[in-house]
């Protein structure tokens, strides 16, 4: 048998590292003075254990919002002496300066700040502590990092400096003293993003050794001062970078390069001809690869020679570009993606694991860019239809799940909540969503929260709200009670009750309800306090003619019956004459009156002092209820689904109500008799055939109920 995409298991480190920054304080710290998280004085850790807690630590913070940031997290990397660290990976505003002041005595030869606009000034004068050891350094989008913030100058204190900390750094003071000067180990540096009042040329004039180089986005007034990497420089980056004569000249003269990308996102006056693509790829006898996406052609130019480049022509490029671009053009990745959502759509996406894992990255990298969640949201609900499912491991669906709910979390824009419930619709529910079971079902009920939202969307995430609770365990039904589902469904009835709509989301939802109330009588109690009946009444009179609504309502009725304590509730004149007259009713066969009946039976089952009303009799009800169940089918298939017989087999041995026992002996007779594979098992192993024999045994039971019970005990 074929191992499927994405089987191999997390490595012992991975599920090792995962665990200890989960349990810090149980693993290899604990809380010293001023409640401050302190490494464990016998814990010395080697660079590659620390630098996997760190990039794991950005990776759970950023994917994962059931992990918590730990504030002085990087205090615990401060002594080089039991902590080493080498290659550090920092993203987004979460890193702030004192983090890297933290790290600031470890020997780094790797540091990527990506998007931390966060950092200010400050961070620059830790940058130089690394400069003796530091070979590649990432500073992309870091817009801030060039200027001090507003305020006092240095913070003389833990207040001062959290005061600081919360000061936007100001625009108008711009670091002068920073230099590379010494910073001789240096080969690969991204300055991607760099504020224009920074110049360029100065700013990397003491770096001669360089050999790889990204200036995206940086504008270059004066390109002569590239040449003097000529000699050295493999890779240079110009992405969205204004191209000029002088500009491509010199570039020309960089006869080293093996990778150029000149490409761009936005319009640009220069336009590429066959001349200048040319001399570019005659000039750079090394190039391997070239990046010309974005830019105006002319002339049909076309570049010989030249394996894969990015593009749009096949799956092999557009994944490519998916995986070139997302970490820093998310702009491009989205676009990318969007052709990868076309492949998958209208023909076959023959690389699955790489294209589920490219859109996975992309969608955990770039949370925050609505286009790439978009995209990315809509690709994910082709990749892991049925075509593609049975080549999906279990460990890659999970992380699929993972980044679907990071979008729904983080984004309440409707098509991306449109496209995450129609992707969560593709798995096996409740199955193969239990491991985040309580925080789907919460990111649903926020969906489904306010007054008026889209049609489409409520529709889905109520579908998925009643699958979620359908076949699961009560504790998790208790769990999703008290977060306010039942209350959530009520409002939802409500407003289309308002609206006099009687539509998917109102039966989902009474089904959702009925699914939610099985056995949990504290969900029974919030739909009583919630005017449940009310509803319910309201709905009868306003769709007499819904036949699966009834069906639903008298479901949830069933649930909310069995409960001893909350059948007093539904002891009043007005619901007993509703639930009589159901009885007469064939909407959907027998469903609706064969519900109504097991509300009665429970009902009349506790006695007639427990009636304690004239009208209607407690007997002529029960002369009714025999009634309707001897015009019932017995061989009925039925749309019905029995985790347990309990609540039936409690009705079984008693003489206070035989037209309970009644009803209860014709379940259990067309359960076994229809469905004999199912549910026979369930009956002998709930001890349902000692309670059937004692039917037999009751002088008060009646015969048609006892031939029944012989019945169930042949089967």
């Amino acid at each position: 048998m074929a191992a499927k995409a994405g089987d191999n298991p997390d490595s012992l480190m991975a599920l090792s590292t995962a665990f200890c920054l989960r349990n810090l304080r149980r693993t290899m710290c604990y809380m010293g003075d001023g409640n401050k998280l302190c490494l464990r004085s016998d814990v010395f850790l080697p660079s590659e254990i620390c630098d996997k807690l760190v990039n794991t630590y950005m990776e759970l913070v950023h994917s994962d919002s059931n992990f918590e940031p730990q504030d002085g997290f990087f205090q615990l990397f401060s002594d080089p002496r039991s902590t080493r660290l080498t290659r550090v990976q920092l993203r987004e505003d979460l890193v702030r300066d004192r983090d890297l002041e933290a790290i600031g005595k470890q020997d780094l030869i790797e540091l990527h700040l990506t998007y931390c606009n966060s950092l200010s000034a400050r961070s620059l004068k830790t940058l130089a502590s690394f400069r003796q050891t530091l070979v590649s350094l990432s500073l992309f989008g870091c817009s801030h990092i060039f200027y001090r913030k507003g305020g006092a100058p240095l913070a003389c204190n833990e207040d001062d400096e959290e005061e600081e900390e919360q000061r936007p750094a100001s625009r108008h003071a711009l670091e002068t003293d920073f230099s590379f000067q010494g910073f001789n180990r240096l080969r690969l540096l991204n300055l991607g993003g760099l504020p224009e009042e920074v110049d360029p040329e100065a700013l990397l004039k003491p770096l001669p050794a360089l050999t790889s180089l990204d200036l995206s986005g940086v504008q270059l007034p004066r390109a002569a001062f590239l040449a003097q990497w000529k000699e050295r420089l493999a890779s240079l980056v110009l992405y969205n970078v204004d191209l000029s004569e002088e500009l491509v000249n010199t570039v020309v003269e960089l006869g080293h390069l093996r990778h150029l990308d000149i490409s761009r996102e936005r319009t640009s006056k220069f336009k590429m001809t066959r001349k200048i693509l040319t001399a570019i790829v005659q000039g750079l006898v090394n190039l391997v690869s070239l990046d010309i996406s974005g830019h105006i052609m002319l002339d049909n130019c076309t570049v010989p020679h030249l394996e894969e480049v990015t593009g749009s022509k096949n799956e092999d490029q557009v994944l490519n570009a998916i995986e070139a671009y997302t970490e820093f053009r998310p702009e491009l990745a989205h676009r990318a993606i969007n052709q990868l959502f076309d492949i998958a759509r209208i023909q076959h996406c023959s690389q699955l694991l790489r294209a589920l894992q490219l859109v996975i990255a992309a969608l955990k990298c770039h949370k925050y860019e609505k286009s790439v969640q978009v995209t990315g949201s809509a690709a994910l609900f082709y990749l892991t239809n049925t075509e593609y499912r049975s080549d999906q491991s279990m460990r890659l669906r999970r992380q699929v799940i993972q980044v679907v709910l990071n979008g729904m979390e983080q984004y309440q824009e409707v098509t991306v909540q449109r496209n995450c419930c129609l992707t969560l619709c593709n798995f096996s529910i409740p199955e193969e969503l239990e491991f985040q079971y309580g925080r789907v079902n919460l990111l649903l009920l926020k969906i489904l929260e306010p007054a008026r939202q889209d049609e489409s969307i409520q529709r889905i995430a109520v579908h998925l709200c009643n699958a979620l609770v359908c076949q699961v365990d009560n504790h998790h039904k208790e769990a999703v009670g008290k977060m306010g589902f039942v209350k959530t469904m009520l409002n939802l009835i409500q407003k289309k009750l308002q609206d006099r709509m009687c539509d998917q989301v109102m039966e989902f939802s009474w089904s959702a309800l009925w699914n939610i109330t099985d056995e949990t009588p504290d969900n029974c109690q919030m739909f009583l306090n919630c005017r449940g009946m009310s509803l319910f009444l309201d709905c009868l009179k306003e769709f007499p003619d819904k036949q699966e609504l009834h069906r639903n309502m008298l479901g949830l009725l069933g649930n909310v019956a069995e409960v001893r304590a909350l059948r007093p509730q539904l002891l009043t004149p007005q619901f007993i004459s509703v639930f009589s007259d159901l009885l007469d009713s064939k909407a959907d066969g027998i469903e609706v009156s064969y519900n109504a009946c097991g509300v009665l039976s429970h009902i009349v089952f506790d006695g007639p002092e427990a009636w304690g009303m004239e009208e209607p009799l407690r007997d002529t009800v029960m002369d009714k209820m025999m009634a309707a169940i001897q015009s019932w089918d017995v061989t009925s298939r039925r749309n019905i689904n029995y985790r347990s017989f309990e609540p039936i087999l409690r009705l079984l041995p008693q003489s206070i109500a035989p037209v309970s026992q009644h009803w209860a002996t014709w379940a259990l007779f067309n359960l076994v008799s229809v469905y004999p594979s199912k549910y026979c098992p369930l009956l002998v192993k709930e001890g349902g055939i000692v309670l059937l024999e004692k039917v037999l045994e009751l002088q008060t039971s009646h015969e048609e109920t006892k031939d029944m019970a012989r019945y169930d005990l042949t089967y």
